[in-house]
């Protein structure tokens, strides 16, 4: 009779809250016994046990009082998924502590949790030498010793040196984000060169979001994915780079999640990085985003100039070339996207002194970067572009937008296309769009009719170039 009261929650459970998270949640529930009105339903994991003891218990107990009003209370357990014949009653089982700790997690009732006895033991760590078989090569250069600090960064360094430095810390997992080439990559690296050196003994695995479904994709092929759990669910530290890469692998998600869910039991540390933070990963599913969002999430914003500029600095030590000051500034000024391009920038001038035995300048080092400088200007906005022109033409900025066509006002917005369109890397449609909404024949026409008065005006030339090279700055 419970039994088939229990098959008629869970159907009226799946009608409410859907098959995704049917699946992800109340599938793996079994009942554990009843006992005068208490029911004591089990879970695998203490990860799962909390999700649904917050979210799912008291609309449990509600169902199921429905079904029989002598059902008073529901709790929420970790144990065995056996299901106990609901005629036997059961004692109430020895309560495990959550956290370690000398005092025990006492039983809770409906919306609480309690922990049954006998966790499964954590499988055995990893050496490093398997470790290096497993993952990807950590790159030597990337320290904490060499990892230049700004405002921009300090938040994540710090919490990066946190993790690096204790064997246990408060948060679980760590998630990096920021921009392409602004030290994600670099802080895991140095994450696991401190560990290793600090603690030969823990084992550390760094790869890749692609590696590890490669990875899992083999696993599947060779039927051998109770070796590939126990490789990845028997390491210290996971560090997982690139996490948006497996947006819309549902399969290999899955078994993040799980691997996730099985150290976090065992008290293993995880960090993570992505482009974006994890309420903003498109693709992801939502229960791997709140997982991900439950430890400590530290953004790193893009550089400033007096962070580009140390970093050139620190880069020149490294590689003990003398550098002039206004070509360090120069470099650090032009060069804003991203730290792996600023860096790549100073290799190419301090290579090109040393081979072809010219003194570095401010000129040779414009020279040497002009296709990098001319990507870096092409950078430029496109509302950037509509300020300077209508202050340069003193008319509102508004006009760019509007459907006004007086020559005062059209001649502008034209210049103002033109230079949107050389000088940055929008499509002629999105140039339009930027214009209220203007078709992209539109600004072909305007870029067309640029062209033309700057051969026959030379006057209306040099305005146009004093504008480019007054955004180009």
């Amino acid at each position: 009779m419970v039994k088939s009261e229990w098959d008629r929650v869970k159907v009226r459970l799946r009608d409410e809250v859907g098959d995704a998270a049917y699946r992800s949640w109340l599938r793996p529930i079994t009942l554990h016994g009843i006992n005068d009105g208490d029911v004591k339903l089990a879970l695998p994991t203490r990860f799962m046990r909390d999700w649904v003891a917050t979210h799912y218990a008291e609309r449990i107990r509600t169902l199921w009082g429905v079904e029989n009003p002598d059902i008073r209370n529901v709790e929420i357990v970790v144990g065995a998924v056996r299901a106990t014949a609901a005629s036997a009653p059961t004692a109430p089982a020895p309560v495990a502590s959550i956290a370690p700790g000398p005092m025990p997690l006492p039983p809770v009732r409906a919306s609480r949790v309690v922990a049954a006895p006998s966790p499964p033991a954590p499988a055995p760590a990893m050496n490093n030498g398997d470790i290096d078989e497993l993952g990807a090569q950590l790159d030597p250069r990337f320290t904490f010793q060499n990892f230049v600090v700004g405002k921009p960064n300090e938040f994540a360094y710090a919490a990066a040196n946190r993790v690096a430095d204790a064997d246990t810390v408060s948060f679980n997992p760590l998630f990096l984000y920021g921009g392409v080439g602004l030290g994600k990559t670099h802080l895991m690296h140095a994450i696991a060169h401190h560990i290793r050196e600090r603690k030969p003994e823990r084992s550390v695995l760094y790869l890749s979001a692609e590696k590890f479904m490669y990875r899992f994709i083999r696993a599947l092929r060779h039927q051998d994915t109770m070796s590939f759990k126990e490789q990845f669910r028997s390491v210290d530290v996971l560090m997982i780079d690139d996490v948006q890469f497996i947006a819309g692998k549902d399969a290999t998600q899955e078994e993040f999640f799980h691997t996730f869910n099985a150290l976090v039991d065992q008290g293993r540390q995880i960090v993570i990085s992505a482009d974006k933070s994890p309420s903003d990963l498109e693709g992801i599913e939502e229960r791997l985003r709140s997982r991900m969002a439950c430890g400590l999430v530290a953004d790193i914003h893009a550089t400033t100039y007096e962070l580009r500029l140390g970093i050139l600095h620190s880069k020149a030590e490294q590689m003990a070339a003398i550098v002039p000051q206004k070509v360090m500034e120069f470099l650090a000024h032009k060069i804003t996207s991203n730290v792996r391009e600023l860096e790549g920038a100073l290799n190419r001038v301090v290579a090109h002194s040393q081979l072809v035995g010219r003194a570095i300048t401010l000129e040779t080092t414009q020279e040497v970067l002009q296709d990098l400088l001319r990507a870096s200007d092409r950078r430029i906005t496109i509302e950037e572009i509509q300020k300077k022109v209508a202050e340069h033409f003193t008319i509102k900025l508004a006009e760019m937008s509007s459907a006004r066509r007086s020559r005062q006002v059209a001649r502008p917005r034209q210049i103002a296309m033109y230079l949107a369109k050389q000088l940055t890397s929008r499509s002629l449609p999105e140039i339009g769009r930027k214009f209220g909404g203007r078709d992209h024949t539109t600004v072909m026409h305007a870029v067309k009719k640029v062209e033309e008065l700057k051969e026959s005006d030379q006057n209306f030339a040099e305005d146009v170039e004093l504008l480019r090279r007054m955004l180009q700055g």
